[in-house]
């Protein structure tokens, strides 16, 4: 059996562009990416933390060092530049998988630089 488990967690990210005429993604700082464990292409939930939309995408490489987190496409709709994110990718884990596992997860500042970052296990 598998269970679905939180992998990546990137808190307070703040909303530096939105574009709704590009393809949909979200664009998000190749540092912080790194540091979260998020690849290019990865499945995410996004959850605003000002209006508590929430919507699925996926992640594409931003300027490394930029702070960008750019919403992109029709969900570029559901927010506003300076809003909150979380943005979230979850993985498929065995019960074996899941006793050595833990999630990586980043708190952002206001300037999408990294204040906390830890891991949480099971």
């Amino acid at each position: 059996m598998f269970r679905i488990m939180l992998k990546s967690k990137i808190h307070n990210a703040v909303v530096t562009k939105a574009e709704v005429y590009y393809e949909g993604s979200i664009e998000i700082d190749a540092y912080l990416m790194e540091k979260s464990g998020l690849f290019p292409n990865e499945k995410v939930l996004v959850i605003d933390i000002e209006n508590g939309e929430r919507f699925e995408t996926y992640v594409i490489k931003g300027k490394r060092g930029s702070g960008v987190i750019g919403v992109n496409g029709g969900a570029a709709r559901l927010v506003q530049k300076k809003d909150r994110l979380i943005i979230m990718s979850f993985g498929f884990f065995t019960d074996d998988e899941i006793k050595k596992y833990a999630a990586k997860i980043l708190v952002l500042n206001e300037k999408n630089e990294i204040k906390d970052e830890f891991t949480r296990r099971v």
